[in-house]
C-alpha cells in the first residue's frame, strides 16, 4: 500500500544548520500493515510522515502509494487518499463550526464543491450513530462547536474524521502525546478499533515504547535518518522494552544513557 523507494531529505543543504533528516530510506507497507515508529529526537520520525503526506518535497527516491507514483504530487492532492491526525488535538478540525459540519467536510474530501452542501437529516443519524461507537457522549452534542469539546473528545473526533473515508494510508503523528494518561489510552484503544474495523493502513509516530510495542503489528525504529530495527509478528508481540533498548544499542552502535536519549520508558 505505501512505498518509499531510496528517498532523501536534507533540509539547510550547503549550511552550517544542514541536517540530513532521511538518508536513502527504504520501506514497504502492505495493506493492513498497522505500523508504529519511534527513534530519538532528530530521528526523521517526522520528516517520514511528512515527506509521505507532502508537506515537503524529497530530495531524491520514490513514494508510491497503492501503486501510484505520488512523489511529485502536492500534499491537497494526496489529502485525498491519506488520513492524517497531528500531535495538537487543536488541528485537524474546524474549532468554530460544529460537530456535524466538521464530520459532513471530512465526508466531502475531494469531491467537488456546490451549493448543496447542507447535513441531511440521514447524514446526522450516522453521524450520531458513528459518534456514539467512540463512548464519548458526543452523539448528543452534533451542533457543538468543536473549540469548545476537551483535547480527547476533540482528538478522538479527528481520527474518526481521518477515517471516514477510508483512505488508502492513516498517519498518526503522535496524535496522544498532548492527553493525559487515561485518555491517550481511550484514544489509542479507538485507534486499534479504527484500523482493525476498517483494514486501514497505518503509520503512528510515538515516544512511548510500551505503546509502540502494544500497539500495531509491525514496529520500526529509526536513527539518523535510517531504519535501524523493523519488527513485525510473534518477534514483535514477545518484545520488551529491555530488549528493545538493547536492540537498539546494537544497531545503532551505542547504548542509551538515559530515558530521553530516545523516548519514554513509561
Amino acid at each position: 500500500m505505501l512505498e518509499l523507494q531510496h528517498v532523501s531529505k536534507t533540509f539547510n543543504p550547503g549550511t552550517i544548520n544542514e541536517k540530513k533528516a532521511l538518508s536513502d530510506l527504504s520501506l514497504h507497507l502492505a495493506p493492513g500493515d498497522f505500523v508504529t515508529v519511534i527513534g530519538g529526537n532528530g530521528a526523521g520520525k517526522s520528516t517520514l510522515l511528512n515527506a509521505v503526506a507532502g508537506v515537503w518535497p524529497v530530495d531524491s527516491g520514490r513514494i508510491l502509494l497503492g501503486g501510484e507514483d505520488i512523489t511529485a504530487l502536492p500534499e491537497h492532492r494526496r489529502a485525498v487518499h491519506i488520513g492524517r491526525v497531528f500531535q495538537d488535538p487543536m488541528m485537524g478540525t474546524a474549532p468554530n463550526m460544529q460537530l456535524e459540519e466538521n464530520l459532513a467536510l471530512a465526508l466531502r474530501r475531494g469531491q467537488k464543491r456546490g451549493l448543496k452542501w447542507g447535513v441531511t437529516k440521514l447524514e446526522r443519524e450516522d453521524y450520531r450513530a458513528l459518534l456514539a461507537d467512540l463512548g464519548l457522549g458526543l452523539e448528543d452534542r452534533l451542533t457543538a462547536k468543536v473549540g469548545l469539546l476537551s483535547g480527547g473528545q476533540r482528538q478522538a473526533v479527528t481520527l474518526l474524521m481521518a477515517a471516514l473515508r477510508q483512505p488508502k494510508l492513516l498517519l498518526l503523528d503522535e496524535h496522544t502525546a498532548a492527553l493525559d494518561p487515561a485518555t491517550a489510552a481511550k484514544v489509542l484503544e479507538l485507534s486499534d478499533r479504527i484500523v482493525s474495523e476498517a483494514h486501514l493502513t497505518a503509520l503512528m509516530i510515538t515516544h512511548n515504547m510500551s505503546d509502540a510495542i502494544r500497539h500495531g503489528n509491525r514496529l520500526i525504529m529509526m536513527d539518523e535518518g535510517h531504519i535501524i530495527l523493523d519488527i513485525a509478528g510473534e518477534a514483535k508481540k514477545k518484545l520488551t522494552k529491555r530488549e528493545l533498548i538493547d536492540r537498539f544499542a546494537q544497531s545503532a552502535g551505542y547504548a542509551l544513557e538515559t530515558d530521553q536519549t530516545l523516548l519514554s520508558k513509561d
